[in-house]
């Protein structure tokens, strides 16, 4: 198993690059960003995406064609119900039972509202849902998420749409430390590629990101620029990280080795 690959709910995937498919300036556009990316697993929303709209059935149509395999959204839900109501007839409509879970508690940042995520959760693992939500870094609403059933957790970098990376190292490593077995895969705030590999260095199991790519002048290099960024942070993390040091040491030791003497 190479260091691209990971399994989410038993399915296994070559690489741990999540896109998304809103924000971007045409659906060829799009396509070419989800081709540059090699990523296996794409998002759509299907408040944005409806395939029985007229311009969600374009969207759609793109998206079938690459192949990757499809997660819903219940982008834009504020409450249990909503999303469990629209997660339902996503289910319906694009014939899959994964679905990533947002329940929002603040237009301001958008963060997740932990209360009703977690309601939302145990309803849909109930009704046998492959649930990935999208949560805040907190470990307790963490731990709460697994105890009704969530195999995957998606803990927010820095609030959608900021580009602000990771916000909170300390409770990011802490989640990491402390569920060790859980695959977590960072969503929402990365702005650069360099903040992917920062994650993917501290042991997190895959990246989700949309508007880094979407709005960059050329989604399908950035695209590519992440994709390499996320393999290398990985590699990096599987390697063993150099243990950092307050003082110097030296990279070359003279004990045991050869004293070369000038000639007078």
């Amino acid at each position: 198993m190479n260091s691209s690959t990971f399994t989410l709910y038993g399915e296994t995937f070559d690489s741990r690059f999540l896109l998304g498919t809103a924000l971007y300036p045409s659906p060829q556009i799009m396509r070419d960003a989800i081709a540059a990316s090699a990523c296996k697993i794409v998002t759509l929303g299907l408040r944005r995406q409806n395939p029985n709209e007229r311009d969600g059935a374009a969207i759609w149509d793109y998206i079938k064609d690459t192949g990757c395999h499809l997660l819903p959204n219940t982008a834009g839900c504020k409450s249990a119900k909503e999303a469990i109501t629209l997660a339902e007839m996503s289910r319906e409509i694009f014939d899959t039972a994964w679905i990533k879970l947002e329940v929002i508690g603040d237009d301001y940042n958008l963060q997740p509202d932990p209360y009703g995520l977690v309601d939302a959760a145990a309803v849909l693992i109930e009704e046998g849902f492959k649930v990935l939500p999208y949560t805040t870094d907190d470990l307790i609403v963490a731990k709460k998420l697994l105890d009704v059933g969530c195999e995957v957790l998606m803990p927010w970098g820095a609030p959608i749409g900021t580009g602000q990376g990771l916000m909170n190292k300390y409770n990011l490593r802490t989640l990491r430390e402390r569920l060790p077995n859980t695959p977590l895969i960072i969503d929402a705030g990365l702005g650069k590629p360099s903040q992917a590999t920062e994650a993917m260095e501290m042991g997190f199991d895959g990246i989700l990101l949309n508007t880094a790519v979407a709005k960059a002048q050329n989604p399908a290099l950035m695209a590519q620029a992440f994709a390499g960024a996320i393999d290398a942070g990985r590699q990096a993390f599987e390697a063993g990280l150099m243990v950092t040091r307050d003082t110097a040491s030296a990279s070359t030791p003279t004990i045991g080795q050869p004293f070369w003497h000038q000639h007078k």
